[in-house]
Order: structure tokens, then C-alpha cells, then sequence
């Protein structure tokens, strides 16, 4: 661990709990310093509370004290999903306290470079391909953040010889000081979470934290098809590798119809690539760019692209029976989401969408239903899917109970050749805990058949 007395002595308030404010309060404990953690949770049966004052740490739970701020903290480490209205975070801010959130101690301690990678969609898979090129390559990465292990816990670990891979969501990269990937990827860059963020520009400010303190001996990789991810690519100091899918460019990655080259050069054929759909292609030229940067062998990153088939629930290959091909893109909880899961597939589809009624439209994917023979409807929204996808001209539509009950009625639709999408355009909540909860049950109902 790199800098391991940095935060000897010093007194700072981590306010949530959480895996990440669990995770930042240890480590900051056996590094020495005070530590003091505030959480709006109660106190009966908080085990993380208690797990956390048996290492010796303050913990107050059951809400916000008023005067919390007055034993004069030196730094706060939030969760990043404590919105910037929080009234601690507003008092902190007001009285010059910094505020940051754990990736910001990973990148203080860590002795292994970062890949930090962010985008309105795509990061996780960017950053599973990425990690299984440089796995495969024997370039001993690690794999932290958004995607669910903890960066200050990974960072902890590393050593010289690993390689970070870090997913970052704006969230997490809005409590940045000095956080600096050797290598920074930005694969798109979409109108999400303004409820937390308020404006769009506010949202892509947060998302240009990933490069905005790279030098010129970083690197940062960037979606060039996007005029407006383009303007934030012009302020950045690090060496820029743009991608791109618009034919053969003389800098960076790119593709067309046969090939991805490389700096203006052949280097690998489309034709070995088993993830399906132009937004995935996106993530593999960021993949695969940062993948050739870190030194990795040719032949470890087409063993990836031949034989990936996708992140669980994120167009996840399930299974091939009697030549009908089910996907799992249980994580198209909107219509973006789902629009890049129907533009992958030029065959006859038959679509289970639907769930949280959010109070949204479906005419986004008007222009994507053409090759959709058939609909089975769920959830809250299933009326209004059922409605939608009539209006589109498709004849067969069905309702189903649930994910399970869709399969069962999704199948006798199909003949082989056929794809049946799971890609709901909706969140999960009405009828399961989480999209995965709802990816699962597709893939068990896959199994059934």
C-alpha cells in the first residue's frame, strides 16, 4: 500500500455504511486515523455497526446529528449515493471540508496503475472484457468498483505487478480530488440520473472527473462518434485515443463492416467477435484499445473476443435449444437500454419487456420494432407495453404473469432461428428485488424448457 501514514492523525467523518463505508472506515483505521462513522440507519440489528465498533471505531447510527461537524473533521468520505443535498455534505462543503468518495482513497494508496472506466452504458462491460484480456494475457489485473468489489479494498492488496480495472460511476467520480488513471475510458456519454446530478451538463462534468486530472503520461480513450463526448476530449491534458465506428481512422481504434484497425492498420477481423450489437462494439474498441496500451499479447485478446458472450443480464448469451438463441438483458431497465439490445438482432425476435410503471413512453423504440414478431407483456406496465407494441403493427402479443410465465408462452411463438430477448425497458421493482433477481428467474425458466 502506497502512502500507508498519509491519514495518520487525522480525524475524518465517513458518513454511510454500506459496503464502501465500510470498506473506507477500515482502512482508514489501521492506517490511523480518527474515525468516525454516521449512518441514517438504526441502531437494532445494524450488524455493520457492530461489526465496525468491535475493530474500535466511533459509529452513530439513527440519523444526522446536527453538530456532527463540530468536532472539526479533517475530510468526509461519503457514499456515493448520498445526493449533494444531503445537510452534512452541504455543511461540509460550506466550511472547505473535502468530500470524497472511496475511489478517491484507492487512487491515493494504490501501487497499481488504474484503468478508471466510465459511460452512461457500457462500463461494465468494458471493464469485464478488459479485465478477462489482461487476465488472459497474464498481466495480473484486479477488478474493482462500480462493478461490486470496492476500490480502497482492492488498492489495499495491489502490488506493482497488478493492474486496477475500475468502474466508476458519475456518482463516485463527483468525489474526486486528485484520482488520475494511468489509462481513462469514456464510452458514451446519455442524458441518466439528473434526479441526482439536476442538469445534463452537470452529469457529463461528473463523468469528465475520469481524465480531468490526467497528464501527458496518461492515456484517455474516448467514444469520437459523440460530438458532444468530443468537447470534453479537447480539455483533457492526457493522449487521446479516440474510437470510433465509422470506418477505418488514421488514430486509435476503429471498425467497419470487416475489420477493427488499429492506428489506420488491420488488426483483427470482425468476424471473431461473438458479442452481438453495435453498442457492444463500442465497448470492445475500448477494451481492446486499452488492452494493446497495457502490452497485451494479440492472441489473448482475440481468445476474448471469440468466446465472451456477454456480462450476466447485460445481453448475456443464455442458451441455444433447437435453434432458438435466448439473451438476457434483464439490465435494459429503459428504453435506451432496450433500443441497443433490439439493433443487435437482424432476425425475427420475440421480445418479454415490461415492469415498473415509471409513467414512460415506449415511442423511442418504434424504430427498432421491425424485426419483433412477437411480444410477451409483464409487469406493471404490460397494458401499456401490449398497447405500444399493436400500434407497431405486431400481431402476436401476449400477457404473461411473470419472467418464468413469458418463457413458457415465449417458446411455441418461435421457430428455429428465431431470438427470444428478455430486455424489459422497465426497472424491476414491481414484481422483483432487482434486475438480477429477474435475469435469474429467466435463465432458470431457460433451463426448465
Amino acid at each position: 500500500m502506497k502512502n500507508a501514514n498519509q491519514f495518520n492523525g487525522m480525524k475524518i467523518l465517513v458518513l454511510g455504511l454500506a459496503k464502501s463505508g465500510c470498506a473506507a472506515s477500515s482502512l482508514l483505521h489501521v492506517s490511523g486515523a480518527h474515525v468516525t462513522v454516521n449512518d441514517a440507519s438504526p441502531e437494532a440489528g445494524n450488524e455493520e455497526a457492530a461489526g465496525l465498533r468491535s475493530k474500535g471505531i466511533r459509529v452513530i447510527c439513527g440519523g444526522h446529528p446536527a453538530d456532527i461537524l463540530d468536532a472539526g473533521y479533517d475530510i468526509v468520505v461519503k457514499n456515493p449515493g448520498i445526493p449533494y443535498s444531503n445537510s452534512v455534505i452541504v455543511e461540509a462543503i460550506g466550511k472547505g471540508i473535502p468530500v470524497w468518495t472511496e475511489i478517491e482513497l484507492a487512487s491515493r494508496i494504490s501501487e497499481a496503475p488504474i484503468v478508471g472506466i466510465t459511460g452512461s452504458n457500457g462500463k461494465t462491460t468494458t471493464t469485464t472484457l478488459l479485465y478477462h484480456m489482461l487476465n488472459i494475457g497474464n498481466k495480473h489485473p484486479l477488478i474493482a468498483g462500480n462493478i461490486g468489489t470496492v476500490s480502497c479494498t482492492v488498492a489495499e492488496k495491489a502490488t506493482q505487478d497488478n493492474i486496477i480495472v475500475l468502474e466508476a460511476s458519475s456518482f463516485q467520480l463527483m468525489g474526486i480530488d486528485t484520482f488520475q488513471p494511468k489509462i481513462a475510458i469514456w464510452t458514451n456519454l446519455y442524458d441518466a440520473h439528473l434526479d441526482y446530478h439536476g442538469t445534463s451538463e452537470a452529469y457529463a462534468v461528473a463523468k469528465y472527473g475520469i481524465t480531468k486530472n490526467q497528464t501527458a503520461e496518461d492515456y484517455f480513450i474516448y467514444n469520437d462518434d459523440q460530438p458532444k463526448l468530443r468537447k470534453y476530449a479537447a480539455r483533457s491534458s492526457a493522449v487521446k485515443v479516440p474510437f470510433s465506428l465509422t470506418g477505418m481512422k488514421e488514430n486509435g481504434i476503429s471498425a467497419d463492416d470487416e475489420q477493427i484497425y488499429w492506428n489506420g492498420k488491420p488488426y483483427v477481423l470482425r468476424s471473431v467477435i461473438k458479442l452481438p450489437g453495435q453498442h457492444n462494439l463500442e465497448n470492445i474498441l475500448a477494451a481492446t484499445a486499452a488492452a494493446i496500451l497495457l502490452g497485451c499479447d494479440k492472441k489473448a485478446i482475440e481468445s476474448v473476443l471469440s468466446s465472451f458472450t456477454g456480462v450476466r443480464h447485460r445481453m448475456q448469451f443464455v442458451k441455444e435449444l433447437q435453434g432458438r438463441k435466448f439473451y438476457n438483458d434483464s439490465k435494459a431497465t429503459n428504453t435506451l437500454a432496450t433500443k441497443s439490445a433490439l439493433a443487435a438482432f437482424d432476425v425475427p425476435t420475440i421480445l418479454i419487456a415490461g415492469g415498473l410503471d415509471r409513467g414512460q413512453s415506449f415511442e423511442e423504440l418504434r424504430p427498432y420494432m421491425s424485426d419483433v414478431k412477437a411480444v410477451v407483456a409483464v409487469g406493471e406496465t404490460a397494458g401499456k407495453f401490449a398497447e405500444f407494441a399493436a400500434s407497431c403493427g405486431i400481431e402476436i402479443i401476449m400477457m404473461a404473469e411473470d419472467v418464468q410465465d413469458a418463457v413458457r408462452k415465449a417458446y411455441p411463438l418461435t421457430v428455429a432461428g428465431d431470438i427470444i430477448l428478455l430486455s424489459p425497458a422497465c426497472a424491476s421493482w414491481d414484481q422483483y428485488p432487482s434486475f438480477e433477481a429477474r435475469g435469474d428467474q429467466f435463465i432458470e425458466a431457460v433451463m426448465e424448457l
